[in-house]
Parts: C-alpha cells; structure tokens; sequence
C-alpha cells in the first residue's frame, strides 16, 4: 500500500500583509504548506497547534518582537525544537549574532532574493526531516520494530493530555507474554526472539490508529486513542486469540499465549495522569496472571461500581 506523503508545514510570522503575499508568491511550486501569523500573539498559538517543521520569523514587529516570541518557543518542550529563519529589513551584523546564539539556524535580508530563499528554506527542510529521521530512529526497538519504552511514556504523556483537553477517550493496555522465560530456557533465546516479533507484527496488523510498544522485555504498552474501556477490551481479547492461535514452525504442538491488563481515563479516581494509567493498567495485568494467564482484565469504571 503507497502510503501519503507529508507535506511538510512552513508558518511565517510577520505583521505585514504584504510580506505573506510576497513569500506565497516566491514559494509557490515549492513542496510545503505554508500558513501565515500576522502578529507575534497569533504566531505563538499556530506553532503550538500545528508543530511547523520551519518558522519564517520578523524581527521587528509591534509587542512581542522576534526574539522575544523565539524565547518563548525554545522554552515550549511542544516548539523548541522547530526550526526557526529569522527574516529582517535590516542587515545588522548584531541582530544575525543574537539570533543565532538564540537557537535561530539561518537569517535572511528582506527584499529577499527568490533562489536564496527557496535554497534556504529547501535547506532548513531537508535538515529537519535528517534530524527527525535520526530522533524516530533512536526512540524505535531493534529488535521489534516498534517503538520503545522512550517513545511509549513521551506519547502515553500527550494522548493522556490531548484527551483530557478534548473530553475523548483513552485506553491502555499491557500486554506481557506468559512464562516467557521457560520459552527462552526451553527453546534458547533466538526462538524467544521469533515470540517477540511475531507478537509484534499481530499487535502492530491492528487499526492503524492504535500505538504499539515494546515496553521492555516482553511486555508490550498499546495506547488506544478514541477509545473506551469496551472496545478496548474488545481489542485486546482480539489480540488475546491470535497470540494463542499462532503455529510455530518446528515446535507445531506449542502454545504460546500472552495476559492482557486494560483501563481507560473513565476508570481512574480523579487523578488522570499517566502514571495513574499505568499503575491501575499493570494492577489487572497482574490479576490476569493470577487468574491463571492467557486472558484479559478490564478496569471497571468508577460508575458503575458498587
């Protein structure tokens, strides 16, 4: 399947208008989106909503100037990391210093010249897209393909705080596969590594919304946005049947099975934090385990308990 291409976001932040129509106009053909602030105010909250791999910023504009609004984006963990070329009417050496040493990576002279600015933007691009490439690439396990326990807290952090803004539904579910050691003692460590990828890729041929990760070991940590407790459970027990179907080339009369711990934002008592989740999610893991292994338990929500 061809998958979409991401168009990467430019947001240029100036209080002229006239300066937004000449940038649309000298970057039209050129492979991005660009979005337009007209006031440093309004270019703060876009950077935060839409997360622009470059920022095209104006120094000198009413309230807020440039380098103000870039210290507030370096100290936004959500924008700090944005690529930001400052643009200026004037061509002061001190101005360059200061931006640069701020965390800016380029500066360009208005009237800007069309090929320099479509080079330096094409530029600015092309490093972000290398660096984000190298940080996915660090936050993924070797062994699995997914993402790793890194990646899982950072992202269970944002889904838990996105869902709580919006009022949606969140579920987490751990997954651990059972007396996974004696497979490793049993059949040696490479079979164990054939468990772990095979479970991989059944968790990861689910809905494409849903992020898997391998939490350490062979736990595994599936954060289900927009979904309840039910379909949540719906989900893992789904999860639950195929682990325990698979036929192992070689060993053809194993059974390898997995126990599942789920609980959503309905299930906590007042204090929706990740660390909740997880506490309460690994609570019925562990009472899976006790109850036997090979099935899945649900938290109940706060309501419906007696």
């Amino acid at each position: 399947m061809v998958q979409n291409k991401i168009i990467p976001k430019v947001l240029a932040i100036d209080d002229s208008e006239l300066i937004h129509r000449l940038l649309e106009a000298r970057l039209q053909g050129e492979d991005l989106e660009l979005h337009s602030a007209t006031s440093s105010e309004e270019g703060l909250q876009k950077a935060r909503a839409l997360k622009p791999e470059l920022i095209l910023l104006d120094i000198s504009m009413e309230g807020m100037n440039g380098f103000e609004l870039l210290d507030k984006l370096k100290e936004d963990t959500g924008t700090q990391n944005i690529a930001v070329i400052f643009i200026s009417g004037t061509d002061e050496p001190m101005d360059k210093v200061r931006g640069l040493d701020m965390g800016a990576i380029d500066f360009i002279t208005k009237p800007f010249d069309a090929f320099e600015l479509k080079a330096r933007v094409r530029s600015a691009l092309r490093n972000q897209y290398l660096m984000r490439m190298l940080e996915q690439r660090a936050q993924l396990d070797g062994l699995t393909g997914l993402w790793n326990r890194t990646y899982f807290d950072n992202r269970l952090t944002q889904e838990v705080s996105e869902a709580k803004r919006h009022q949606r539904a969140l579920t987490l579910v751990l997954c651990d596969i059972d007396r996974f050691k004696r497979l490793n003692d049993q059949f040696g460590h490479p079979f164990g590594d054939r468990v772990l990828k095979h479970v991989s890729q059944i968790f990861s041929g689910g809905r494409t919304s849903d992020i898997v990760c391998r939490y350490g070991g062979e736990e595994f940590g599936l954060i289900f946005p927009s979904t309840n407790i039910e379909r949540g459970c719906e989900v893992a027990e789904r999860l639950r049947v195929a682990i325990e179907a698979a036929k192992w080339s070689g060993n053809p009369d194993l059974v390898v099975t997995a126990s599942f711990g789920v609980c959503d934002m309905e299930c906590l008592e007042g204090d929706l934090t990740p660390e909740a989740m997880l506490k309460l999610a690994d609570k019925m893991l562990y009472k899976a385990k006790q109850s036997g292994r090979n099935c899945v338990k649900c938290a109940k929500k706060k309501k419906d308990e007696i």
